[in-house]
C-alpha cells in the first residue's frame, strides 16, 4: 500500500518505520524544516516499550536510553525536601528516560532515504478520502496517518476538532550540561501550583520539567531567570539543577489539551495518531507512550490487510484506540487537577492524602500505563 504520514513527530516516525518494514511504500511530510531542532527529555513505560518491541524498534530505544530511575528512590515531595510518598520498585522498574532529540534522530535514521519530506505542509482530503495535498499539488495515497500535533490542522480539515482547552499552567523544560549529584533520588515536588520534575538521562545529564499556575500567554521575559526565581528556593538539587542547565536550553510552554476527547480517530481512508489524536496535559507522561500505541497498533492492523480489509483495519483502530486514550486522557486531567492545586486547603488536603495513601496504591493506579495489549483486530 501507499502510506502518507502527515508529521514527523516521535507517533510518525514509528508509524512510517512499522510500515516500511512491512513493506508498504511510505512518504513522511513535515511542515517544519528541522523537526529535531528542540525538545528536551522523555520518560518511556513499559506500555511504551512494548509498543516499541512490536514495531521492531524496542533494541534500539533500549540501547540510547537510560533505566536509572529504576534504581532510585522514586515519588513525591514537599519543597522542603520532605517526602509525601515513596513509589514501590516494581512501579519505575520498567521506565526508561531519553533526549526527545536523540529518539527522533534515531528515528529519522531507520527510514529509508527519501522518506522525509521537510517544509512541506500537507492537508488532508475533508472526507477522508485519502487525498493529500502538498504545495498546491494533490496525491492519491491507501491510507493517510495525521499526525501534526496538539494543533493539527488536518484534525480540523476532517471535522473531528472539539477545539483545546487551556489547563491552567505554563510548563518549563531543560537538559543540564553538566553532572548534578542526586543522592539516589527522583521524582517530582509539589508546591502550591507548581511542580518540579527530576528524570535522569544517559551521559550523566539531567531532564528537569517545572509548572506554574498562570494566566494563558503570560509573559516572563528572561525564562531562566523566571525559572530560578520561583523554584531556587526548593529542596536541594533544584537549584543546582537550574544552575547546570544553558539559558539557551530552556523551553516554555503553555499547556493544552484537547477540549473533550474524541469518540472517532478515523474518517475514510485517514486517521488521526498522537497529540493530533488525543493531546492530554502531561501529568502521566504518556504523551509520547500514547503516540506509539497508535503507530503499533495501526502497523499491526494493517499487517497483511488486503485492499478489501483496510477500511475494517481503520475502524478497529479508531474504536481500540479511542477507548484507551479518552480514559487516560480523563486520567491525566485529574491528575492535573490534583497537582496544581493551589490554595491552602485544597493543598493541604491533597499532600496529606499522598501521606496517608500508601504509595503502593499509586503503583496500582498506574498500572495500565506498564502494558500494552497488541490489538487482536
Amino acid at each position: 500500500m501507499r502510506i502518507a504520514v502527515i508529521g514527523a513527530g516521535i507517533a510518525g516516525l514509528v508509524a512510517a518505520y512499522g510500515f516500511q518494514r512491512d513493506g508498504h511504500d511510505v512518504v513522511v511530510f513535515e511542515q517544519r524544516r528541522d523537526p529535531s531542532a528542540d525538545g528536551a527529555g522523555l520518560t518511556l513505560f513499559g506500555n511504551g516499550l512494548a509498543a516499541l518491541d512490536a514495531v521492531g524498534l524496542g533494541g534500539l530505544v533500549r540501547e540510547l536510553s537510560s533505566d536509572a530511575i529504576a534504581g532510585m528512590r522514586a515519588g513525591q515531595r514537599h519543597p522542603s525536601g520532605r517526602w509525601l510518598f515513596t513509589l514501590p520498585p516494581r512501579a519505575v522498574a520498567s521506565l526508561r528516560s531519553i533526549h526527545r532529540v536523540t529518539l527522533h534522530q534515531a528515528l529519522v535514521e531507520q527510514l529509508q532515504p527519501g522518506t522525509l519530506h521537510t517544509g512541506a505542509s500537507a492537508i488532508v482530503a475533508a472526507d477522508g478520502s485519502g487525498n493529500v495535498t502538498v504545495a498546491r499539488t494533490t496525491q492519491r495515497f491507501d491510507v493517510v496517518i495525521a499526525a501534526d500535533g496538539r494543533r493539527s490542522r488536518n484534525r480540523a480539515a476532517l471535522g473531528l476538532d472539539p477545539g483545546l482547552s487551556y489547563a491552567g499552567y505554563t510548563a518549563w523544560r531543560g537538559v543540564t550540561n553538566v553532572q548534578v549529584e542526586l543522592d539516589g533520588a527522583v521524582g517530582e515536588t509539589w508546591g502550591r501550583g507548581r511542580i518540579f520534575g527530576i528524570v535522569p538521562l544517559p551521559e550523566n545529564r539531567l531532564y528537569w520539567f517545572s509548572t506554574l499556575n498562570t494566566p494563558a500567554g503570560t509573559e516572563f521575559g528572561d525564562e531562566h531567570a523566571a525559572v530560578r526565581t520561583t523554584f531556587g528556593t526548593w529542596h536541594a538539587p533544584i537549584p543546582q539543577i537550574l544552575e547546570a542547565t544553558s539559558p539557551h536550553d530552556v523551553i516554555r510552554h503553555d499547556i493544552y489539551d484537547l477540549a473533550k476527547p474524541l469518540t472517532a480517530l478515523a474518517r475514510g481512508r485517514t486517521v488521526l495518531m498522537g497529540d493530533a489524536a488525543h493531546a492530554m496535559t502531561p501529568n502521566l507522561g504518556q504523551g509520547a507512550g500514547q503516540g506509539i500505541e497508535d503507530a503499533a497498533t495501526i502497523t499491526l492492523l494493517l499487517r497483511g490487510a488486503q485492499a478489501d480489509g483496510v477500511d475494517d483495519a481503520l475502524a478497529s483502530y479508531s474504536r481500540i484506540r479511542s477507548r484507551r486514550t479518552a480514559s487516560l486522557w480523563r486520567q491525566s486531567r485529574l491528575m492535573a487537577k490534583v497537582a496544581q492545586a493551589s490554595g491552602p486547603v485544597t493543598g493541604g488536603l491533597r499532600d496529606l492524602g499522598m501521606r496517608v495513601v500508601p504509595g503502593r496504591l499509586a503503583g496500582v493506579a498506574s498500572a495500565g500505563m506498564h502494558f500494552w495489549d497488541e490489538p487482536a483486530g
